[in-house]
């Protein structure tokens, strides 16, 4: 970049510092309100997408899971090429890229066509998540402001958490489920429209060239761990998994190691030296490998087991959102007045005990307990998140905002896959052992095994009675998975939060103006 360039860049930025950017960051939270309502509206439709496209147990996680997977995988390839070649034109060209994708999961005519449309959203979704975090680091140079945008852009990810199933639930009232992809459109178009005028562009002013061997390193390393995690945990070890599972960890170990060689790495791996940073990151990965897979099972227990209707089993999950808004916008003036660690240990020990109440649900449980618990799980979240989030950005040098962003997101996306993957198959493999009732047909008995939308479609070709008692069966077995993975993550959120403790000691959120 020239001398010319950087001036340019430069009053840029001053112009947003003094009278935009407010704006523009309205502009950057549509982009997380997209990323964050296709995530979760796709658990709503998932009964009526199992019953037009008729997925496999396995290909039902797969269509679940592999978005977040890829996601995972180029987050930090992401991140770096933002803080290349700019951050607002990788925003929105991935904009323009997520819209068209959309479009192709909307039509998906097979499972496997879903499974690669949901595979090609993730690397659309890559490109977004770390460029509206890192323009926020660039945008807001009052660290008090900053925690204030980072608090209304986690709020409005943890609202588009909400406002999915909302949404979802209306339109899958009078449309079919690929309807619930069409809502991305607009918002797209609206992003690309506004944010090309009223984004300030910025980059890293020193860089190298973008190392296609790391990206592929990456992206191939935390497939496979994954992967393999996901396979081990529903079907055991085998041969297969051994193998991506080792090729998986060795090409993170050759990632790792090639970033310490270049020069101009895709991640610099000094970040993790900071205690505050490293904390932050693992207490972000943590959480939503506790939350991830009971949301997406959840859906399924208000529909399938509590037969609500898709819109009400929607509102059903507003009351964590509504925590998260509300805490989120306050967090950083309580990371201030009390200490970062106090309210990021106290938000995730609030998590784990609402996780704890979930193991008490059965199929008559009433709404109250589960709102109960979903509001306090909001409110944890929203105090913890926003001040992790904090936390990373202000570890760094704003020129590394892009690498930073794209770690912090990466532990969100790497913890919400391996959320859905192990939690998921806890949920699954415990669903599975339930047994149908004598005189049922093999073939229907083995369908209703797949899945509890299964169970629930198969049900239709038996009478009345035998139909009823297996569709029992199966509900219970799910709630008994249910139960079994709120428990893990309750530990694992308990855990967490006394790690936090540990790490996070002396971490300060900063108070004055940077120049």
């Amino acid at each position: 970049m020239t001398r010319t360039e950087q001036l340019t860049q430069g009053k840029g930025t001053e112009a947003i510092r003094s009278k935009g950017r407010w704006l523009a960051l309205s502009v950057l939270v549509l982009a997380v309100l997209l990323v964050a309502v296709d995530a979760t509206v796709l658990g709503l439709a998932t009964p009526s997408l199992s019953e037009d496209l008729k997925p496999t147990g396995s290909q039902l996680l797969w269509i679940g899971d592999i978005y977040s997977f890829v996601i995972a995988g180029l987050l930090v390839s992401m991140g770096s090429l933002g803080d290349r070649i700019g951050r607002k034109k990788l925003l929105l060209t991935g904009a323009i890229a997520f819209g068209a994708v959309s479009v192709l999961n909307a039509y998906a005519t097979s499972p496997e066509m879903m499974i690669v449309a949901r595979a090609l959203l993730g690397v659309a979704g890559a490109t977004l998540m770390p460029s509206t975090l890192a323009l926020i680091r660039n945008i807001f140079h009052d660290p008090k402001e900053r925690s204030l945008a980072i608090g209304i852009w986690g709020a409005t990810a943890s609202a588009g958490a909400a406002v999915g199933p909302v949404l979802g639930g209306a339109l899958l009232q009078h449309f079919w489920w690929g309807s619930v992809f069409l809502i991305n459109l607009p918002v797209m178009a609206v992003l690309v429209l506004v944010g090309s005028k009223l984004l300030p562009e910025s980059k890293n002013p020193v860089t190298g060239p973008w190392d296609l061997f790391s990206v592929a390193l990456s992206l191939v390393g935390i497939i496979g761990v994954v992967y393999a995690v996901k396979e081990v945990a529903t079907h055991g070890p085998t041969t297969e998994v051994w193998v991506a599972a080792a090729l998986g960890a060795a090409c993170l170990y050759a990632f790792v190691r090639r970033q310490f060689a270049l020069s101009a790495p895709l991640l610099d791996m000094r970040l993790f030296k900071h205690r505050g940073f490293s904390g932050a990151v693992l207490a972000d990965l943590l959480t939503v490998f506790g939350l991830s897979g009971l949301v997406f099972f959840l859906s399924q227990f208000l529909q399938l087991v509590q037969g609500r209707d898709p819109l009400e089993a929607g509102l059903a999950e507003l009351p964590a959102a509504i925590g998260a808004v509300v805490t989120g916008l306050v967090a950083g003036r309580y990371a201030r007045r009390y200490s970062v660690r106090a309210i990021v240990a106290g938000g995730l020990g609030a998590i784990g005990l609402a996780l704890g109440v979930i193991t008490l649900v059965h199929r008559e449980t009433g709404y109250p307990l589960l709102g109960a618990a979903l509001l306090v799980v909001g409110l944890g979240a929203g105090f913890s998140f926003t001040v992790t989030a904090d936390v990373i950005l202000s570890s760094v040098p704003k020129e590394q905002a892009g690498s930073a962003s794209a770690v912090s997101e990466t532990a969100y996306e790497l913890g919400a896959a391996l959320g859905i993957a192990l939690l998921g198959s806890i949920v699954t493999g415990a669903y599975q052992k339930f047994t149908a009732p004598a005189g049922v047909p093999a073939e229907v008995a083995d369908a209703a095994h797949e899945s509890l939308g299964g169970a629930v479609e198969a049900s239709r070709a038996l009478d009345p009675a035998t139909a009823h008692g297996m569709v029992a069966a199966a509900q219970d077995a799910f709630v008994d998975g249910l139960r079994l993975a709120a428990g893990v993550g309750a530990a694992v959120l308990l855990a967490t939060a006394v790690a936090a403790w540990f790490l996070l000691r002396g971490q300060r959120l900063q108070e004055g103006i940077e120049h």
